[in-house]
């Protein structure tokens, strides 16, 4: 009986030490989780997102009874979100490059450009109802390098575009919805569009060769495809301007979506401008009639569309397709000898290094 008693004892002692023991613990972590709520990381302010990553792809041929020529294509890309959000302020901006080229084992136009993208876009807003937000925007867009029309000539090229020619700088004030961290639409009544073409006089001298009927050389060739020109009092094409100016409105969409490996980012940019100047100045191949201000009018909208959609498997081996769709209206693209405003798409499909974050 006495050895009974003595064990209960040690035991109920056991037990005392050990709830004291846990108690001390728990009031050692409930003090730990207070001193790190007193510590504000910013990681719940700060939110980063995106995918960066290199896609490639080889042919090799030897005694091919069907044609075409060894090549190389290789594409480097990178689209990141950095969110910002705290109390009813909001700040979004995304950054989307890319560029790519091809070798082709050919006598010229051994490489070419296959890919060229440069786009930036943040906004600033303050939340007056739930997912309701009072917003600023500024958008710029345009490309890393000279974009040329490839003929088999190497120094004979066309040139179609350039850094800065064109470039397209989006100022706005407006609505933007946005009921979660996914997802955002974003409406302005009051949207500038800057359309730039800059060429530089030492770039200018430099190619004017190729380009014998155009009397400004590249840089009227490329005014003139970017629509960067104004009327003048007789109805005839000016190019002393660098940049054209317009307001309008505009509507912008944005999908930034995670799941897993799985990784969907696009977004859609709809805008027109408030122009109502239908003066005709003439007519175009098919006989329509041809407006001032190369029939950049309200209800002409201008579109663009970019889709991306990566997954990542074996850890940084990634899958990815990207579209891009475009129509502008005042850009000129010569087609079987016929220059028109068409519809622009361009998909890209590719296997390579990639990383999700």
């Amino acid at each position: 009986m006495l050895a009974f008693m003595a064990c209960a004892a040690v035991t109920a002692g056991a037990q005392e030490v050990n709830k004291s023991t846990v108690q001390s613990q728990a009031n050692a972590a409930a003090d730990a989780q207070k001193d790190l709520k007193k510590v504000d990381t910013g990681e719940k302010l700060w939110k980063f997102s995106g995918v960066a990553g290199l896609n490639a792809a080889a042919t090799g041929l030897v005694n091919w009874a069907a044609g075409g020529n060894n090549n190389v294509n290789g594409v480097v890309y990178g689209r990141t979100r950095l969110l910002y959000h705290k109390d009813k302020l909001a700040w979004d901006s995304n950054l989307d490059a890319e560029f790519g080229l091809s070798y082709i084992d050919q006598v010229n136009d051994q490489w070419q450009k296959s890919s060229d993208r440069l786009k930036f876009n943040t906004k600033l807003g303050y939340e007056f109802a739930k997912g309701w937000y009072a917003t600023g925007l500024l958008g710029f867009n345009t490309q890393f390098a000279l974009g040329r029309s490839y003929n088999g000539l190497d120094d004979d090229n066309p040139i179609i575009s350039k850094f800065l020619a064109p470039a397209y700088t989006d100022i706005s004030v407006g609505i933007d919805w946005k009921p979660n961290d996914i997802f955002s639409v974003y409406v302005s009544p009051i949207a500038g569009r800057f359309t730039t073409v800059l060429v530089g006089d030492d770039t200018n001298r430099k190619y004017n060769h190729l380009y014998p009927t155009a009397d400004g050389g590249l840089e009227q060739s490329l005014k003139d495809k970017y629509a960067v020109w104004k009327y003048d009092d007789d109805n005839n094409k000016d190019y002393s301007i660098n940049t054209r100016s317009e307001l309008g409105f505009s509507l912008k969409g944005a999908l930034n979506y995670s799941y897993k490996d799985l990784k969907v980012i696009s977004t859609l940019g709809i805008y027109t401008p408030y122009s109502w100047d239908k003066t005709e100045v003439g007519k175009n191949g098919h006989g329509n009639p041809i407006y001032r201000d190369n029939n950049r009018r309200f209800g002409n909208f201008d579109v663009d569309w970019d889709v991306a959609v990566s997954y990542q498997f074996l850890k940084y081996l990634q899958v990815s397709l990207s579209t891009s769709l475009k129509y502008y209206n005042g850009v000129m693209i010569e087609k079987d000898g016929y220059a028109c405003e068409r519809v622009q798409f361009k998909t890209i499909l590719g296997v390579g290094v990639g990383y999700n974050f």
